[in-house]
């Protein structure tokens, strides 16, 4: 979000693709049977429309750098399956939060504990899937010996996608605290956000993203262990201790 390289395509492939696919090579040499990728929900894309979620089995359509160079690491983990019969597992999360979170999430919890107001009241029709640290966690774990995680795709997520709205909200209940909330009309708030050149911020603030994690629950046997409420009180203990 802060990109500062003037080639971030080469920069991301250096490590997400060519550090990934040594560390595989290496793992298959050493007889590791499985591999566990953690990729990124960047690879499907950046928004869903309307009533819309992205699929394990969407064909991938990354529109930034760090996407293209998670899905070319998945393209190359699946050619060192089939040349080593290495068992792969790739999991896209969408944004991850918990304690210790940084970005986006972290500024908005620093400014409903400062009582600060936000003009983001009206975001209530558009919808984002989440996944808490601990849920993540969980999933990975659930992958290392299940027998029908070999060689599959999973979403994840906490199973409830929240409006930016009801996510302050909770976030604020999870504080004790209100979330200052007023309300600006949403093409005034992408209009503003496009003068300042803050598209970005704007997007993931304003946009849909979400995902479907049923082929994870019924191929897995797998449900999030914990609610969004729960990870949101467990991020906000983090950044108390911080």
């Amino acid at each position: 979000m802060s990109e500062t390289s003037v080639d971030p395509l080469t920069s991301f492939r250096a490590v997400n693709t060519r550090g990934t696919l040594e560390l595989a090579r290496q793992a298959a040499v050493a007889g590791v049977k499985r591999f566990l990728y953690a990729s990124s929900i960047k690879v499907n894309g950046e928004l869903t429309s309307a009533g819309e979620s992205f699929r394990h089995d969407d064909s991938p359509h990354p529109l930034d750098a760090y996407g293209v160079s998670k899905r070319d690491a998945e393209i190359g983990l699946r050619a060192i399956a089939v040349e080593t019969g290495m068992e792969i597992v790739i999991i896209r999360p969408p944004l991850v939060y918990g304690p210790g979170v940084k970005a986006n999430f972290a500024a908005m919890m620093r400014a409903i504990q400062r009582g600060l107001p936000l003009p983001l009241a009206a975001v209530t029709q558009n919808r984002r899937s989440l996944v808490s640290l601990d849920n993540l966690v969980d999933l990975l774990i659930t992958c290392i010996d299940h027998p029908a995680a070999a060689n599959q795709t999973f979403l994840v997520s906490d199973g409830e996608d929240l409006s930016t709205a009801d996510l302050l909200r909770r976030l604020g209940d999870a504080m004790g605290k209100p979330a200052r909330l007023f309300p600006v009309p949403v093409p005034l708030l992408r209009a503003g956000a496009a003068l300042i050149g803050k598209q970005g911020v704007a997007q993931r603030l304003l946009d849909n993203l979400q995902v479907d994690i049923s082929h994870t629950r019924e191929t897995l046997g797998w449900t999030p262990p914990i609610t969004v409420d729960e990870g949101l009180r467990r991020a906000v203990a983090g950044l108390r201790r911080s």
